[in-house]
């Protein structure tokens, strides 16, 4: 089976499991620094109450066989070793059985974190990095050539990823058929990076030739996926320099990073010879029959399982970022099938006073909009899960329900957990009596605006998003530890706890 093996395709292994090995880091920290607040046992959303009700076959997890707080943080932080090892190359000093274990470890976990994950983790890059992980089990390492069928499903999501967002877009807003929607798309993404002001501020010309370059890359493109060298290699450069635009241009987590890092799996070391001072290729061991029988097996498994996310391509009814199986091993991608024309943000505030006579003091987020004066941050590939569902938050209430009551009550007792997910809270020694939540319309100031006021946003306040609450309201809501002299009890008619829903994968579209 000499097909089976590409040699050629050495380096893109390597680039491609280097920076898939980052990325499961930034994941695996995200959940460790994260989780307590928003899944732990004492968080909005707690796992034990999904555990509950959710059964195994329905979302696969460790965590339906034990759950504790230890345990996850022990899951987590075992799952950033390993990404720390993968990434320095430790695959490449095991035997391919060794290797191919090490490489399956980060996944399984994962996997268990994304499947209790609840509406924190519904977003498509989950699944996305879900099935480039399951893909990268089969790669081997640098002792055996890289296995053609892994090397082309890889593409096959690839070719799904661009095409899929290329597509809802398509599809989708009719901002985007007129090549408009960047006009609005930098001011009001989920989350603006350093550069997006910069963006916003392009002449329209050039926006508009940002979105034709956009439909050009994503419709026509992926299907040069699948010709020969070295229109392949081009193919995948092109899809790398878009992805790098969309990286200055904002924070989308890892979605940009794990794209760039499937394209690069495209390139073959002939393309990269034109360019780097790459040497002859090394010799290879023969690949053992049972990988190369491994290799087979599931390379057949997901083109089985390809059909609905075919069907669903070409379907005038596509969903974007649709997991089709609780494995997440073949998915459904796409991005901004709308785009929103402004941009409106939720503000917390909370006063002393049980009367609100005291003054209301605004809490700061680290990446969501706030203080005019602050630059946006740059924090992809980190993600930033509560400031990105507030984004969600503030274009309905109803994808907040689940969890933003419990959210307020944890503010009102200055639980530290939640409050680490903020950047200031202005009731540091006490906790607040009340706290509200206020609606603004905020819009990128123009030079002259900022020039003469050094801000960078301007805002106008909408409407009051929830009237000012204490803890006597949301006690139901409050965290479990809550000492009874801090948590007042709450009336017999208190609503209880929503069940946690599901919000949208990706901006535009409810899953």
């Amino acid at each position: 089976m000499a097909w089976f093996a590409a040699p050629e395709y050495r380096l893109a292994r390597e680039l491609f499991l280097r920076l898939l090995a980052l990325v499961y880091a930034c994941g695996f920290l995200a959940a460790a620094r994260q989780f307590r607040a928003l899944l732990g046992s004492r968080g909005m959303l707690p796992i034990p109450r999904f555990l509950a009700r959710v059964p195994f076959r329905r979302a696969p997890s460790l965590f339906h066989w034990h759950y504790g707080d230890r345990l996850y943080a022990a899951l987590a932080h075992t799952g950033l070793l390993l990404s720390l090892a993968l990434l320095a190359g430790a695959a490449n000093l095991l035997p391919l059985g060794a290797a191919t274990a090490l490489w399956a470890l980060p996944w399984l976990l994962y996997l268990s974190i994304v499947n209790t994950g609840q509406t924190w983790y519904a977003f498509g890059w989950e699944s996305l990095l879900l099935e480039a992980g399951a893909l990268a089990v089969f790669l081997g390492n640098d002792r055996i050539a890289p296995p053609l069928p892994v090397l082309l499903l890889l593409r096959w999501v690839l070719f799904r990823v661009e095409f899929g967002a290329g597509l809802i877009k398509w599809r989708g807003d009719e901002c985007w058929r007129k090549l408009t929607c960047l006009y609005h798309h930098h001011e009001t993404q989920p989350m603006p990076g350093p550069l997006s002001w910069f963006f916003h501020h392009l002449p329209r010309p050039l926006h508009k030739a940002e979105a034709a370059a956009n439909h050009v890359v994503q419709l026509a493109v992926p299907f040069c996926l699948f010709l020969p060298q070295p229109i392949a290699s081009a193919a995948a450069l092109l899809m790398v320099v878009t992805q790098l635009w969309l990286i200055a241009s904002g924070n989308f987590a890892w979605l940009n990073w794990l794209t760039v890092a499937l394209a690069l799996s495209v390139l073959d070391t002939g393309t990269l010879r034109r360019v780097l001072p790459i040497g002859p290729d090394p010799a290879h061991a023969p690949q053992p029959l049972w990988h190369q029988l491994l290799v087979a097996g599931y390379a057949l498994l997901v083109l089985a399982r390809s059909w609905q996310p075919l069907r669903n391509l070409i379907s005038p009814r596509q969903q974007m970022n649709r997991s089709w199986d609780g494995l997440h091993l073949v998915n459904s991608y796409g991005a901004f099938g709308s785009v929103n024309r402004v941009r409106y943000e939720i503000v917390l505030e909370g006063t002393r006073d049980v009367h609100g006579t005291d003054g209301w003091q605004e809490y700061e987020f680290h990446g969501k909009p706030g203080e005019l004066r602050r630059l946006p941050r740059q924090f992809a590939p980190y993600h930033l899960r509560l400031d990105w569902l507030m984004w969600f938050a503030a274009i309905s209430p109803a994808y907040a329900r689940p969890w933003f009551r419990p959210l307020l009550a944890r503010l009102l007792v200055n639980d530290p957990d939640t409050l680490r997910l903020l950047r200031r809270n202005p009731f540091p020694d006490n906790p607040p009596a009340l706290v509200r939540a206020e609606l603004y319309h905020y819009r990128f100031t123009n030079g002259p605006e900022l020039r003469a006021t050094g801000a960078w946003w301007h805002r106008r306040h909408v409407r009051t998003y929830q009237r000012p609450v204490g803890l006597a309201e949301l006690g139901p809501h409050a965290p479990p530890e809550t000492p009874s002299h801090a948590r007042p009890h709450a009336p017999p008619d208190a609503p209880p706890h929503a069940p946690p829903g599901r919000t949208p994968k990706e901006p535009g579209e409810r899953r």
